[in-house]
């Protein structure tokens, strides 16, 4: 996406349609095991030392855990519980990954559904997991403006503060010694560089994110404290503003160790200034992860298409290798077949270095060769490259110009994934006309009770009702043939369903 914008794609990837996304099937709270009990002093004492090394465990030595150890690095993966009664999916994230994310077990609208009624049994059951295959976690997340139940947004902002500290006290306190580190305040910001205008804003201003790590901090003093967002890979706007805030924090004596880089890109759009990015947040004193990296392609995927996924994962992986302070590389997801990509970008896939099959792809060997090791076979499959599913970027806007699609041909195909309360829909756009489009608005009516929350690859105005979206800097023109991919989330009070129009300069478009 981008100058470094355009990398990026859209937010944290929302719940896999499971049994309702943003929620994992299960009962509530489990007694934990005692071999989960037992290895809570082992990770408290890891990360009070902060060291990166881990003991090794027994894996073949072309294993992406065993090589990044060596180099004092992690590699990590993201599951979901019901990704555990996969035993494919199960078996290459055994052999391959010692850091687990959980997907969405964690976040807010799982684990505290109702004011002061705490549901960990998800998260316990991927923490036990984590455990019994030798993996560290990353918990993920505590303050979050998405996935959020509908009764903290509806509370009178002088009681937010309150429900926040509860909140982040109460899980914190609840996994403490059982997590590596916590992303305490999850994307809070805009692409242009300002803070969201979420809940915790609108209560508290900016000062609820150092809230937010004073508290954490203060329930788990052991953990590693993070700020994660997308579209702070390279050097742009939102990464210089997140920058100046790490400034402040560590000015103000504020507890933060480390700041995330979600890092889903589009393919060939990694960042030029990823590794300087990554050196500056270093020399602030903080650890940098990548922490939630796939590469998404527009379908299908070609032989050349998975040869610049290699090179990409290689660049993002030497990034992390060539900066001391970058302490490892999670993937979002195992392979193709659980990745989140398609559902929300359509017509992209293909996003991760194990196809639909969990074979590995070119990507896996060229991780393998940049941390040092043998690209002759991979130690928990065949090497069997495929293709699968991909998706797209987010960034600052630009003014459009009336250039309208040759003949006012376009069509647009969209995709809603729903929730409780919440959506995600994906709009692809394509120049059907004669001549390129340069500089575009797209018109379309949102259906009653969906107002849009925030969004990816154009701006968009207003929230409900009839909503204009205005291309960004780098998505302004669409060659003919072209296609450009953008995209929202939205809450809803009950219709979930699609736009029914489209202009585009206002052309009526094609719908399908």
């Amino acid at each position: 996406m981008h100058t470094d914008l355009s990398v990026r794609r859209n937010p944290d990837p929302e719940p896999e349609p499971e049994p309702a996304p943003g929620r994992a099937a299960g009962p509530g709270g489990r007694t934990r095991s005692r071999k989960l009990a037992a290895v809570t002093a082992v990770v408290a004492s890891a990360a009070l030392a902060g060291s990166l090394a881990l003991v090794k465990p027994a894996a073949a030595a072309t294993s992406l855990k065993s090589l990044a150890e060596a180099k004092g690095k992690y590699f990590g993966t993201a599951l979901t519980q019901s990704n555990l009664s996969n035993s494919t999916l199960t078996s290459v994230a055994n052999a391959q990954f010692d850091m687990m994310t959980p997907g969405n077990e964690m976040k807010w609208d799982t684990t505290e559904p109702s004011n002061g009624s705490y549901n960990f049994g998800p998260g316990d059951a991927l923490v036990s997991y984590a455990v019994a295959h030798s993996m560290r976690v990353r918990g993920h997340n505590l303050v979050w403006h998405s996935q959020l139940p509908s009764w903290v947004s509806s509370l009178p902002t002088n009681q937010v503060q309150a429900a926040m500290e509860a909140h982040i006290t109460t899980e914190a306190t609840h996994y403490k010694g059982q997590v590596y580190s916590w992303d305490v305040v999850n994307e809070p910001y805009n692409d242009d560089g300002t803070l969201r205008q979420d809940a915790f804003y609108n209560a508290m201003g900016s000062g609820y994110i150092a809230d937010a790590l004073r508290t954490a901090h203060a329930a788990d003093p052991n953990a590693k404290l993070y700020l994660n967002d997308y579209n702070i890979e390279g050097e742009n706007a939102k990464s210089n503003a997140l920058y100046s805030l790490v400034q402040s924090l560590i000015s103000q004596g504020v507890p933060i160790n480390g700041i995330g880089l979600e890092s889903h890109f589009i393919l060939g759009q990694v960042p030029s200034t990823m590794q300087a990015n990554m050196a500056r947040f270093a020399a602030l004193g903080l650890d940098v992860a990548v922490t939630e990296l796939d590469d998404r392609i527009q379908l299908p995927a070609s032989s050349a298409n998975l040869a610049q996924q290699a090179t990409d994962f290689a660049a993002v992986q030497n990034d992390c290798l060539a900066v001391t302070r970058c302490v490892g590389v999670s993937q979002w997801g195992v392979g193709d077949a659980d990745s989140w990509i398609p559902g929300f970008f359509s017509g992209y896939g293909s996003a991760t270095m194990y196809d639909q099959n969990y074979q590995p792809k070119p990507a896996y060997n060229a991780l393998v060769a940049a941390l040092g090791g043998s690209t002759g076979s991979s130690s928990s499959t065949p090497t069997t490259p495929s293709t699968p599913p991909s998706t797209t970027p987010s960034t600052p806007p630009s003014s459009p110009s009336s250039s309208a699609p040759g003949g006012g041909a376009c069509k647009v195909a969209d995709a809603v994934n729903a929730w409780n309360t919440g959506l995600t829909e994906s709009i692809t756009i394509t120049n059907t006309g004669s001549s390129a489009v340069t500089g575009w608005s797209l018109v379309f009516p949102l259906a009653a009770g969906q107002t849009i929350t925030n969004g990816w690859n154009a701006a968009y105005n207003p929230s409900s009702g009839q909503v204009t979206a205005t291309n960004l800097s780098y998505d302004a023109t669409i060659p003919v043939g072209g296609s450009v991919n953008i995209g929202f989330q939205a809450t809803h009070t009950g219709n979930t369903g699609a736009p029914t129009s489209f202009s585009l300069n206002g052309q009526a478009c094609s719908i399908g």
